[in-house]
């Protein structure tokens, strides 16, 4: 398979990717919009992370708890949301936003995959 170097794809596009090599929580992505997206409404970005997802590149998750080795608590991403789920959890409009409670545990999170972490950079 030949993978696209992140500057064949749209700025949105690479925002996405970016967000995703961070492990950022989902609202981390509207820092590296540009407009109009980042003004725009979160339902316009649904149509621009799917693909990305189709394409096996991104995966969704939510952040689940996780204990370092010395004890320390933390957080990871978990398992991934399954591709027919993923529609109504990012038509939440509340999974865009930081959360006000400060915690991030449960919060959307992306990750590459395997074949995400190949596009040359």
């Amino acid at each position: 398979m030949i993978y696209p170097a992140t500057d064949q794809l749209s700025s949105a596009e690479r925002a996405f990717m970016i967000n995703a090599t961070e492990i950022d929580i989902l609202p981390g992505v509207w820092g590296d919009l540009d407009e109009p997206l980042v003004s725009g409404p979160a339902a316009a970005l649904v149509p621009i992370l799917l693909p990305l997802v189709d394409r096996g590149w991104i995966e969704v998750c939510r952040l689940v708890p996780w204990t370092a080795p010395d004890g320390a608590l933390g957080a990871q991403p978990g398992p991934p949301i399954a591709k027919q789920d993923l529609p109504a959890v990012l038509a939440n409009a509340e999974n865009w936003e930081y959360p006000r409670s400060g915690t991030w545990l449960g919060c959307l999170t992306l990750t590459l995959t395997a074949a995400g972490r190949r596009i040359p950079r």
